[in-house]
């Protein structure tokens, strides 16, 4: 892929990519998605990522999470299928083992399409094991992976994990971009922000890296992407979860076009469709903000951008013409 080509023609490609809406389709083709995370702490990020999947199209949507997120993320909405298989240590019970817990979540992954690992995870040592434990099985079966807040605490600390992972989009902030380096041994004092992502992403061994910011660079060392669609102008946390859930559902997509459910000119590559879903997903997302700040100005808040996915979707992709 040009690392010089226009956002026109990117986002041209990504719409090749998204599967038409087809008569001929069952429950699940269009993407059975899982976010995992969700602590007691941490609710509302798991929503957000799982919401956002769900509202760009994707079938299936998934929270494998904590029993008591389990039962408050159950009230936010009745479209998500929550899983309160993953467990804190402290509310690890007698009868169970850590073993038993990433064996309860591994099972979940004959079903799914893509996981996204981190939004309302926490720091807890048996939440982050069981999460190292899915990430390798993950890598086994060839499953393509989100890591995003404290999933990317996995690839700082383990990067072993990650590295050399072709099917994995990592999305860190300033901050945690800067962790990942370190960890790495990456310098990023001087340079082109592109530059920069590129660098690290090579250290990874070519894993995909959505850097975010005031613009997304979009690398998986070979050549940078640069999304700078306009976003709104207020910084609420959680706005990151929205694009972790389109991440989600692109990468579906993108599985759907490779297993050619439908009739294409199958002229993209798997390489340059992991670049694509991670574009998409910015611009998405990007434009998620710019209409609900529209909308809230200083009011906006994270939820606000859940209900616009999909007119962020028609807006920046496109839907294609039904067809029977």
């Amino acid at each position: 892929m040009a690392a010089n080509a226009t956002r026109k023609e990117l986002l041209g490609k990504v719409y090749k990519m998204v599967p038409p809406m087809l008569e001929s389709f069952h429950k699940g083709q269009l993407g059975r998605v899982a976010v995992i995370g969700g602590s007691e702490d941490y609710t509302g990020a798991p929503y957000f990522s799982a919401m956002a999947s769900a509202k760009l199209g994707a079938d299936m949507s998934h929270v494998i999470c904590e029993p008591g997120a389990g039962a408050v993320i159950k009230t936010y909405s009745p479209n998500l299928m929550v899983h309160p298989y993953m467990r804190q240590s402290k509310n690890l019970s007698a009868s169970e083992s850590a073993d038993s817990v990433s064996a309860e979540v591994i099972a979940m992954l004959s079903r799914l399409h893509v996981i996204v690992i981190g939004p309302g995870l926490g720091r807890d040592k048996l939440m982050q094991d069981t999460c190292a434990k899915v990430i390798r099985e993950a890598r086994k079966r060839g499953i393509p992976f989100v890591l995003d807040a404290d999933g990317l605490y996995l690839a700082q600390t383990q990067p072993e994990l990650v590295d050399g992972c072709t099917e994995c989009i990592l999305t860190p902030n300033v901050v945690e971009f800067g962790r990942l380096a370190k960890a790495k041994g990456v310098e990023i004092g001087e340079g082109a922000p592109e530059e920069l992502c590129g660098k690290l992403a090579r250290a990874f061994g070519g894993v995909t890296i959505v850097q975010k910011g005031a613009k997304d660079y979009i690398s998986n060392g070979d050549f940078t992407l640069v999304s700078d669609g306009e976003g709104g102008l207020k910084r609420s946390g959680g706005q990151g979860d929205t694009l972790t859930g389109s991440l989600a559902t692109l990468l579906a997509y993108r599985k759907a076009y490779h297993d050619r459910l439908w009739e294409h000119e199958n002229d993209l590559e798997q390489g340059e469709t992991l670049a694509l879903a991670a574009y998409g997903g910015s611009a998405v997302t990007r434009e998620c903000s710019r209409l609900a700040f529209k909308d809230k100005g200083r009011a906006l808040q994270a939820s606000d951008l859940t209900d616009h996915v999909h007119q962020a979707f028609l807006n920046v992709v496109g839907e294609k013409e039904s067809k029977l």
